[in-house]
């Protein structure tokens, strides 16, 4: 099994797309993106993970994606299947996306 890991200076980078999106079409939003990251994204290279995280209110979805470099990140953004879902995403919101590396982790102590 593997697992999304969030790590400091490990080289990775993070694609984050934080979408508004209207109550009503959260849902198909999220079945949409999850179709896409199943059929076409995780199976790119470079890619290490894809997480769909839905707001409670209805009004966001995040999609969390980390992946071994940011060529990776662009080359898989220019593959027409992945287009296909980022065109039937922005039918149903508003995007906003954006490569990340990861500053700090913090967890509780034990």
């Amino acid at each position: 099994m593997t697992e999304t890991v969030i790590r400091t200076d490990d080289g990775t980078f993070a694609m984050i797309n934080v979408f508004e999106v209207e109550p009503d079409k959260q849902k198909e939003l999220a079945e949409v993106m999850s179709e896409g990251a199943d059929r076409f994204i995780r199976h790119r290279p470079g890619c290490l993970s894809v997480n769909i995280l839905t707001s409670l209110d209805g009004k966001r979805l995040v999609y969390y994606a980390q992946w071994r470099s940011k060529a990776d990140i662009k080359a898989t953004m220019a593959d027409p299947d992945v287009q296909h879902y980022r065109d039937k995403a922005g039918e149903l919101a508003k995007p906003d996306p954006h490569a990340y590396t990861v500053h700090s982790v913090h967890h509780p102590e034990d």
